[in-house]
């Protein structure tokens, strides 16, 4: 089957697309950290970051108002779990775990997004996609060094897990506002996802005790004394504002499966930007870890390419000599 040229150039723009979110994802903890340790909160850091991505963004709101009557469920689910659930687990995770091993876990995603085709939906689930998933789990049994009695935070360790499981929320929401005769425009899902995403961290933070002063001031990167508002600048602007509105667009380019994959990088990217700028050195153990945890996702998901409305999301094309693991077992 032959791809027309323009289906080409629509997958490559959302390869770039894809590409471009993940890099500006990875570096928004390096961002937050120093914030954290200069004396914000976590959730104060995340409360910031949502915030001051809904107010740039209330332009794009108020053009597509009209999604609050029409789409009301997936602009709640996108801004409870796509947003307020993955940021505000991931950067409390960031105070007790290092930023590449929060990382590492949160893309144990698409191993969750299977699990949930599987067990839940009960639809096939290829025999390729079942090894990624296998090779996931034991790379994380090296990256949290299991066999050492968890030598990680295990309170971090399940916040990182926490942020997996708004993150599978994230891409299959992405990709749900595209279907049906009247798909809702990714740019008005993200700006009320922010929007409700902020509101809803607002009830749950309380920002009004934070200590604002630590905004005046400078944080350490790399170093460096750092003004506090370039960094929050950084994170609200590119690797908030930027990072979704590339991200939700890629996935209608391309498919939560494919954009999943390209979004492992954001935890190469953020590991490597650690080990620069924050002086996080893993072990041996963790990078390898590390690596089949990648390896996994991505195995797992380049089995499951996205598949017409009558054929199951989870199953890969049939491969001679491979059988697939059905609800009857």
């Amino acid at each position: 089957m032959r791809v027309s040229g323009d289906d080409s150039r629509q997958r490559n723009a959302g390869l770039g697309l894809a590409l471009l979110s993940a890099f500006t994802f990875g570096g928004s903890g390096v961002a937050a950290k120093p914030l954290i340790e200069a004396g914000l909160a976590p959730l104060e850091v995340t409360w910031l970051r949502v915030t001051g991505a809904a107010l740039v963004l209330l332009p794009l709101a108020w053009r597509h108002r009209g999604l609050l009557t029409r789409r009301p469920a997936l602009l709640v689910g996108f801004g409870l779990l796509a947003v307020a659930g993955v940021q505000a687990c991931y950067f409390a995770a960031l105070s007790r775990i290092p930023v590449g091993v929060a990382l590492l876990i949160e893309y144990f995603a698409p191993a969750l997004v299977l699990g949930w085709v599987r067990f839940v939906q009960r639809r096939p689930v290829s025999r390729a996609a079942a090894l990624g998933v296998v090779l996931a789990v034991g790379g994380l049994t090296c990256v949290v060094e299991v066999w050492s009695g968890l030598s990680f935070n295990p309170l971090g360790v399940l916040l990182a897990f926490g942020a997996a499981f708004c993150q599978v929320g994230y891409f299959v929401l992405s990709d749900h506002g595209s279907d049906g005769r009247d798909p809702a425009d990714p740019l008005g899902v993200i700006a009320y996802g922010l929007l409700i995403g902020a509101v809803a961290l607002t009830v749950v933070g309380r920002p009004w005790g934070m200590d604002w002063t630590v905004l005046a001031g400078r944080a350490d990167l790399a170093g460096a004394r750092v003004p506090a508002l370039a960094l929050l600048a950084w994170i609200v602007l590119v690797a908030t504002v930027l990072a979704y509105l590339t991200g939700v667009v890629s996935v209608r380019r391309l498919s939560p499966q494919v954009a999943g994959v390209v979004a492992c990088l954001e935890a190469v990217i953020a590991t490597v930007l650690a080990w620069v700028l924050l002086d996080e050195h893993l072990g041996v153990a963790q990078v390898v870890g590390g690596a089949v945890v990648l390896t996994g996702a991505l195995i797992a998901q380049t089995s499951t390419p996205k598949a017409a409305a009558a054929e199951p999301v989870a199953a890969s094309a049939p491969v001679e000599g491979e059988r697939e693991f059905t609800a009857g077992g």
